[in-house]
């Protein structure tokens, strides 16, 4: 794999394809996926017993369709994360017992309809609350859990993205759980994974720390564990000067701790990793058209069709994405002079800018000169994009379009507006 990242302020196509013509068969704003960089990625995996896919990072279910067809198993967080698991053709159950389960149920609550979802179909679950062990285990005496435990410490590369410490809602605490486990001793339940995960675009460094964790909190758990989870948090490379993660560095980090649990269990643990954004993010493109450039004081603003209806991270987090510019008709903008502006979105909001840090405050981006009906294209978009989309403003959700063997087809139509009023009635 990697270990530099590449970006280039123009672009001509995106897997193949112009990226006129993508405009011009699926509108704007639309998000394009490379099922070829989904399938590298996932293959820079394969050391890893168990890939399981974070699916709310990108859960349109041909995308799940893509990475079960790959050996990848699935992670859901609620009900609907369930369902769309099984449409996408995961099995409810194991193909022979002892191998891992096809899709868990990981989240911090049950609300009543995941619970009765997982009671209903089997669902492995990975318990986040101590709560969650005594619902479920009211609800179904005998079944096995993982528990999802809280190490007293989290990274992330801003501090919403932060699930660790106590700060974070996320997880048993570490010190609870000793009670956790007399909880699921006392409601018949078996406690046979363990999962730790500290937080979203973490280092080697921080990864690496919850191996330390992972040991000391399993040897607590003892015998019954036949599964740990290194959980996610597997960066990929948003700017220029970021690497990626060295996957054999991290491997031997956690085969070398699963070895000595071994050791100590006497026998063998299944090695998981939950990957989200690492198999996803580099996939996604999303292409919207420039409407307006304008002048306001010093600043120059490119105002495209995208907005954070579309695209969330950069009001949430200050995320930043790399940007390119394709002209309208295809050429290649990489002769243009380039400037400082500031990319806006559509919305009734001054926060709809796409070019800001963590805080709100505005930034520019060098990028090349364009005009009313060029494109702007934001780079590695498709982890935690469509599926934090919204209808705010009353806008239509975006188009879906995956890319495989050059051909680009449609996985989402865009709203219309009977879609985006169905439900609503007037009385």
């Amino acid at each position: 794999m990697p270990t530099k990242s590449t970006f280039s302020t123009h672009r001509t196509h995106i897997a193949g394809v112009p990226v006129p013509e993508l405009a011009r068969r699926f509108g704007t704003p639309s998000y394009i996926y490379d099922a070829a960089k989904i399938v590298e990625r996932v293959n820079d995996l394969k050391q890893f017993e168990v890939v399981r896919y974070a699916q709310k990072a990108c859960s349109n279910i041909a995308i799940l369709d893509l990475v079960r067809r790959h050996g990848v198993l699935v992670d859901a967080v609620s009900a609907g994360e369930i369902r769309r698991a099984l449409a996408a053709g995961y099995p409810l159950h194991p193909a022979k017992h002892g191998d891992p389960h096809p899709i868990v149920y990981t989240a911090d609550i049950f609300d009543r309809e995941s619970l009765s979802l997982v009671v209903e179909q089997d669902i492995h679950c990975n318990c986040g609350s101590p709560d969650m062990i005594d619902q479920l285990g009211e609800a179904a005496p005998g079944r096995e859990i993982t528990l999802r435990i809280n190490p007293g410490f989290g990274h992330g590369h801003s501090q919403k993205t932060n699930t660790g410490g106590e700060q974070s809602k996320h997880g048993i605490w570490h010190e609870q759980l000793a009670d956790a486990l007399r909880r699921a001793d006392h409601r018949g339940l078996a406690v046979t994974g363990l999962h730790l995960h500290i937080g979203s675009g973490t280092d080697l460094e921080h990864l690496s720390q919850v191996c330390g964790a992972m040991e000391r909190l399993a040897r607590e758990v003892g015998r019954s564990l036949t599964t740990i989870s290194a959980g996610g948090g597997l960066p990929v490379p948003y700017r220029a000067e970021q690497n990626y993660v060295d996957i054999d560095v991290y491997y031997k980090l956690w085969d070398a701790s699963r070895k000595r649990l071994e050791d100590a269990f006497g026998h063998r643990l299944t090695l998981e990793l939950e990957p989200g954004r690492y198999l996803v993010a580099e996939s996604g493109y999303l292409v919207a058209e420039i409407r307006a450039v304008k002048k306001m004081g010093g600043n120059t603003f490119y105002v495209v069709d995208a907005g954070f209806n579309n695209l969330a991270r950069p009001i949430l987090y200050g995320a930043y994405h790399p940007m390119s510019i394709c002209p309208a008709d295809g050429s290649s903008a990489a002769d243009r002079p380039t400037h400082d502006v500031v990319i806006g979105g559509p919305l009734c909001e001054s926060g709809d800018i796409f070019t800001q840090e963590e805080g709100g405050f505005v930034a520019t981006r060098k990028l090349p000169a364009a005009g009313v009906g060029d494109y702007l294209v934001i780079e590695v978009a498709g982890a935690y994009g469509a599926v934090m989309a919204s209808n705010y403003n009353s806008k239509p959700l975006a188009a879906e379009v995956l890319i495989a063997d050059g051909n680009a087809e449609p996985i989402r139509a865009r709203q219309t507006f009977e879609d985006l009023i169905r439900g609503e009635r007037i009385p």
